[in-house]
């Protein structure tokens, strides 16, 4: 019987086996390249025909080094169809993303249970053996215990809430 690790392995083996299978496959020379690339990625299919014909039936739009209209036409093809397995690996992603996210869950709240447990039976007297074993859990969820309330400061005094200074009167006639 294979491990999780093994299955697991096995599955990225074949998935980075697909990427042998992928013609045009290109990967990012630089972080944020693909932020870069958006801009004319986005461009509407109608632009790109137009300028694809406009090319091809007006010699004052040739340029050199311009690539060939029908290259152009086949990475649009591309484009097009390989949108869809892009969108499918990255739901798997996402599913499998959701399994882990499940997995731990499920672990997590045994846990959380049996913690919980072990602290309510630790406080009897014919369990209390288990104690120690409620502090270790305690400190292996990094808890510490209650913190004590902080005792509100004193509110600062604004001109407005202090006292009026006396004002001296003023000196009388003799």
């Amino acid at each position: 019987m294979a491990t999780h690790n093994e299955d697991a392995q096995a599955r990225i083996e074949e998935v980075r086996a697909m990427r042998q299978k992928i013609p045009n496959l290109v990967f990012p020379a630089a972080k944020g390249e693909r932020r870069r690339l958006v801009s004319a990625a986005s461009v509407p299919q109608e632009l790109i025909e137009l300028t694809t014909v406009a090319v091809k039936n007006n010699v004052a739009l040739v340029r050199g080094g311009r690539p060939d209209p029908e290259l152009l036409r086949d990475r649009s093809l591309y484009a097009e169809a390989y949108s869809p397995l892009a969108d499918e690996l990255e739901a798997l992603a996402s599913f499998v993303r959701h399994s882990v996210t499940a997995a731990r869950n499920t672990v997590g709240s045994d846990a959380l249970t049996t913690y919980a447990l072990t602290r309510r039976l630790a406080k009897r007297p014919e369990t209390a053996d288990l104690a120690p074993l409620a502090e270790a859990m305690n400190r292996a969820l990094g808890r510490r215990g209650r913190k004590a309330k902080a005792s509100p400061a004193p509110a600062p005094q604004t001109p407005a809430s202090t006292p009026p200074a006396e004002t001296p009167a003023p000196p009388t006639k003799q």
